[in-house]
């Protein structure tokens, strides 16, 4: 898992809107940058990696809301909510087939054909999560959600 990166510039003296921004700054920052890979079903950790991003940054949104314009947090808060719900749908698939996997080798004869259709119907269920995220991670939908984070970064600093 992605550690969360340090916040430069923080200090006693600035403002609480102005640590605000620098956090937002930062936590959005991590989240675009784990957008490579998520729909690899093969390789879960990019996908696990950009959903912790996305859920470090709307705790920061949470507690950093007084430093925003209302109607541009809304905005913001609720794109981050639709991404996170998005890879969190496909990442409650991942985490099941890992499981569920790990029982398959050492399962009993008669369990491993219900464990396999059990792992199918999942496999299934992955894919359509993964077809249900991809919009959300196209590169118009990205740069939107970037740039009305940005645009509230830049409110806070005013």
């Amino acid at each position: 898992m992605a550690r969360p990166r340090d916040v430069p510039g923080l200090d006693c003296e600035a403002s609480f809107s102005l640590a605000g921004a620098r956090v937002v700054e930062i936590r959005a920052g991590e989240v675009f940058e784990h957008a490579g890979g998520v729909l690899d079903v093969e390789d879960i950790e990019p996908l696990h990696d950009m959903r912790v991003a996305s859920r470090r940054l709307r705790a920061a949104l949470e507690v950093f809301r007084p430093c925003f314009p209302r109607k541009r947090y809304k905005r913001a808060l609720k794109g981050v909510k639709a991404l996170a719900d998005a890879l969190g749908e496909r990442r409650d698939r991942d985490v099941s087939i890992a499981f569920l996997a790990g029982f398959l080798e050492d399962a009993p004869a008669a369990d491993r054909g219900r464990l396999e259709v059990l792992l199918s119907g999942l496999r299934e269920e992955q894919l359509q999560a993964n077809q249900a995220l991809a919009p959300f991670l196209a590169e118009e939908r990205l740069g939107q959600l970037r740039e009305e984070l940005s645009e509230l970064v830049g409110a806070a600093r005013r």
